[in-house]
């Protein structure tokens, strides 16, 4: 899928969560985000702390937005909620948009913890960490650096996409205000 990145006002619903150790549940927030900076809608989801639901939770947190005017998704990182595993190629064939999971460290890997945390489900876990594939890094316009898996976009338009939407560090915008609002709902729940 390719992006007219000159267009003005390209919208990016942010996806980022928030959750407090012992909780069974975890709270996803989705901002919408024009290139510019105006938020143009928020909508708060849940998905399950160790769960397998991530994919179908953010696909469904964008259907209750009901907009058919975002032009692609940004996930904070492709695993929540404690190794809820995001199946990209998934939740962009679900949305029928292109989608970019960013983390902001370099890894080796999370195999051992995996296994040490679910001994009995270890293998179906393995194997959807295994199919997220490896991350590409992205030097953005800040000087800072991102890792990313993507799905549904040319990787020509990566870069672009994540300078539009980062002012400041190496967080995009909508994945730093929709941290605020997930962060913000755990707290009035506790």
């Amino acid at each position: 899928m390719r992006l007219h990145l000159n267009k003005p006002g390209i919208r990016a619903l942010g996806v980022a969560e928030s959750f407090r150790q012992g909780q069974k549940g975890s709270v996803i927030a989705g901002v919408v985000m024009r290139s510019d900076s105006v938020i143009d809608g928020v909508a708060l989801g849940k998905t399950k702390v160790g769960g397998d639901d991530a994919t179908n939770s953010i696909a469904a947190l964008f259907r209750k937005l009901r907009r058919n005017d975002v032009n692609l998704i940004m996930v904070s990182g492709a695993i929540l909620s404690l190794y809820n595993i995001i199946d990209v190629d998934g939740l962009s064939q679900k949305v029928k948009l292109p989608v970019i999971c960013l983390t902001y460290k370099e890894t080796t890997g999370i195999e051992t913890s995996i296994r040490r945390h679910f001994p009995q489900g270890a293998d179906e876990k393995l194997e959807a960490y295994r199919k997220l594939g490896r991350r590409t890094g992205v030097k953005l316009h800040t000087g800072k650096r991102v890792f990313v898996r993507t799905s549904g976009l040319e990787k020509d338009d990566v870069k672009p996409i994540l300078d539009a939407f980062t002012l400041q560090g190496s967080t995009p915008e909508p994945l730093r205000v929709a941290k605020l609002f997930a962060r913000a709902a755990v707290a009035r729940r506790s």
